[in-house]
């Protein structure tokens, strides 16, 4: 039996995220992988002690993107406080089955293989499995089904052109919902966002470079209780490198006025302040890969912190970008016993040295990470 499991953990002198504000200094008791009581006076007989030193409790952090390639992931991803890790393709199946329930790393869920269409830009990657190719609406239920054989948790679909059409988009986003699943839709365009959107996709992925969506967009996406994952850390990566500017750059850091028209990063910030003033649920996920033949690839755990503040240079408030990466993406996808700190759920706990809502930045300033109770490695 570990040291964890033997004696209860007592987290004391801190103050806690789970609300508008800090709350005043208190302790929190973890036992095995639940959180069990919070308290300022709670008893440090026959218990581990950690000293808080005054720092910032915040829930374990979910990154709502990423594509996982090994247990160093996992490694890289719990160092940075990312407790939870939605995983939007990987394969083979062997490999998402090794990945998941590792004790003292990130938690993950997995899409498994994403669909797409032969021809596509997304079946030429190098790896890709035949499994991904649907050509046309027929496929559809049997893609789902295999999917769901391989313990798939959430089915990806891959909206762009050229790529699926909008009558095998309409089919695979039917066939999930005939499985009770949700449906995670590549979007990347325009375009590709209202062809997802019209097919019903729950959650859309990324965001556009090619022109701010749209009145129309935005409030359907609004109406019909879309979630958008806009992956602003990479659509910086890509807008630098192929448009010569991204979120450091005339169309990021002085503003709309100084942005150069056409494609480019402008594009994307616009657009998330947008969806987020109309009351879109904004999640934040990374894409962290290492993928060969993709645009830009992008480092596992310290990326999410980037994430968090390209999320508040597009509007949200500190407060918000946190719940982008907490209670909301554990709220969309169904993760019940995580997202926020409350006796019973999961001891996904993070030690800041510093005060994220008053500073997004400080959110890097990681301490002590715990994955349902077991401290993680940090450094």
């Amino acid at each position: 039996m570990t040291e964890h499991e033997e004696s209860p953990i007592l987290i004391r002198g801190v103050r806690l995220i789970d609300g508008p504000a800090l709350s005043h200094r208190t302790s929190v008791l973890i036992d095995g992988a639940r959180i069990v009581a919070i308290g300022p006076d709670l008893s440090a007989s026959g218990r581990q002690v950690v000293d808080g030193a005054d720092g910032v409790l915040m829930p374990g952090l979910i990154d709502a993107h990423v594509h996982l390639h090994g247990e160093e992931n996992l490694e890289q991803l719990a160092r940075a406080g990312v407790t939870t890790a939605l995983d939007m393709a990987c394969w083979p199946r062997e490999l998402v089955d090794e990945l998941r329930g590792r004790p003292g790393l990130t938690d993950i869920r997995s899409a498994g293989v994403p669909a797409t269409s032969p021809g596509s830009a997304h079946s030429r990657i190098p790896g890709r499995p035949q499994a991904a190719l649907v050509s046309g609406p027929a496929d559809a239920e049997a893609f789902v089904r295999d999917r769901l054989a391989d313990g798939s948790d959430y089915i990806k679909l891959i909206a762009d052109l050229p790529g699926l059409d909008q009558p095998t988009l309409d089919a695979l986003v039917a066939a999930a919902r005939r499985q009770g699943r949700l449906t995670v839709a590549h979007a990347v365009r325009l375009i590709s966002y209202q062809m997802a959107l019209a097919a019903g996709a729950d959650v859309l992925t990324h965001v556009p470079l090619d022109t701010v969506l749209d009145e129309a967009t935005v409030t359907a996406i609004a109406e019909r209780d879309r979630v958008v994952v806009p992956t602003l850390t990479m659509m910086d990566a890509v807008a630098t490198r192929f448009f010569g500017h991204g979120a450091d750059g005339a169309d990021g850091a002085r503003g709309e006025a100084a942005a150069p028209p056409g494609p480019g990063y402008h594009n994307a910030r616009h657009s998330v302040g947008l969806l987020h003033r109309a009351g879109v649920p904004i999640l934040a996920g990374t894409d962290a890969n290492a993928t060969v033949g993709v645009p830009a690839n992008i480092s596992h755990g310290p990326s999410l912190h980037r994430e968090l503040e390209l999320l508040v240079r597009a509007g949200l408030s500190p407060r918000d970008a946190i719940a982008a990466a907490t209670s909301l993406p554990a709220k969309h996808f169904g993760l019940s016993d995580r997202g926020a700190i409350r006796p019973g759920l999961r001891a996904d706990l993070v030690l800041i040295a510093g005060d994220p809502l008053a500073d997004i930045t400080d959110s890097r300033r990681v301490e002590r990470v715990w994955c349902a109770g077991i401290p993680a490695t940090t450094s």
